[in-house]
């Protein structure tokens, strides 16, 4: 079904009826074992510092299994550790890995299209050079925080192609390795790659980073059999603010704002001004979008009270921001507030 040319009330429907549905699958026993079956294979965690663009999926590009790889999202890709609440949340996402016995392998990325630069990153204006320039920035950053040594976190600098949704591995010395142009590779060959792109790596790292881009190759290949003439272009319809929106596996949906930055008018704006294009170039009806605020919560009472409280502030400040930016597009602003139970990956409105 092509959800993006229903009228926005079937569009909203249809949103929370996935949210449902997304946390039903990842409650099912099928699901859980597998899982848990994963990890025991490849105990290493995922972490993905990633662009708000809704093309960006990295478990689907690399078929890897619901709540493997955590995301990170901002406009852009754009990152800075000094930021106080991402700095918080990073730290704290690796010392749970830590604690449990795990490494952490950041990928931290940028994206961009070989068909053209229109649908190049947006947050740099299709300036790839410039956005590779910053992903290093942000990898240096990790290694100060973390440890030159990475032999507990390791952060990658990836490549992401929207046109064929392929991963580019930057190597430690420079050297590249583009899926793209890899069809057909069996996995040893992939795997003498890595050893050559990453030689400190940890061999247990290496091996739980194999996975990822074999499964790479086979969305390449599924992506070569389709027709995406369309879907490679900007068609969001929603803005969602804040964390836990792994429900969202499709792309074009959404642009996907992380609470990170302390300045977050400006990821906001940007998003609406897409919207806005979107609209005003018939890609998307222009009948309304979809604001959505989501904070997600571990622990009933407390945590979750409060969580409902910053979802209805995040939801208050954007709706605030769209109308001070795009009054006209604000007209058509459907604004909705959740909180997330992290355990259950279960939306829940407020």
């Amino acid at each position: 079904m092509d959800i993006h040319s229903k009228p926005i009330a079937q569009r909203i429907d249809w949103l929370f009826e996935r949210a449902r549905d997304h946390s039903v699958q990842f409650c099912s026993p099928e699901n859980w074992l597998a899982r848990e079956r994963y990890l025991a294979l490849h105990p290493t965690a995922i972490g993905v510092l990633k662009c708000m663009d809704g093309r960006i999926n990295i478990p689907v590009a690399t078929h890897t299994p619901l709540g493997i790889i955590q995301p990170f999202r901002n406009l852009g890709g754009m990152f800075d550790l000094g930021w106080p609440h991402l700095g918080e949340v990073l730290a704290g996402y690796v010392q749970r890995c830590v604690r449990e016995g795990r490494r952490v392998l950041l990928l931290i990325t940028y994206h961009f299209s070989r068909g053209s630069v229109h649908r190049g990153c947006a947050g740099f204006h299709g300036d790839t050079a410039a956005a590779i320039e910053h992903t290093r920035r942000i990898k240096q950053q990790v290694e100060t925080v973390f440890g030159q040594g990475r032999d507990t976190v390791y952060p990658v600098l990836c490549g992401f192609e929207t046109d064929e949704d392929a991963l580019l591995v930057h190597g430690e010395q420079g050297g590249l390795l583009d899926l793209a142009q890899c069809a057909g590779m069996a996995e040893d060959a992939l795997a003498q790659h890595l050893a050559a792109l990453f030689p400190d790596m940890p061999r247990q790292m290496r091996d739980d980073l194999l996975p990822l881009l074999a499964g790479n190759l086979r969305r390449i290949d599924e992506v070569r059999q389709m027709h995406r003439a369309a879907d490679i272009e900007h068609r969001e319809w929603m803005i969602c603010l804040g964390r836990g929106f792994d429900f969202l596996h499709m792309p074009n949906i959404a642009l996907i704002v992380g609470p990170y930055s302390p300045e977050l008018a400006e990821p906001v704006g940007q998003a609406a001004a897409i919207i806005e294009a979107n609209m005003a170039k018939g890609r998307i009806p222009d009948d309304g979008f979809l604001l959505l605020a989501s904070v997600p919560y571990e622990e009933l009472g407390v945590d979750s009270a409060r969580a409902g409280l910053k979802s209805a502030f995040l939801a208050d400040f954007a709706a605030g921001v769209i109308a001070r930016q795009s009054p006209a597009l604000a007209g058509k602003m459907h604004v909705r507030t959740a909180v997330l139970d992290w355990r259950s990956r279960r939306l829940e409105p407020v």
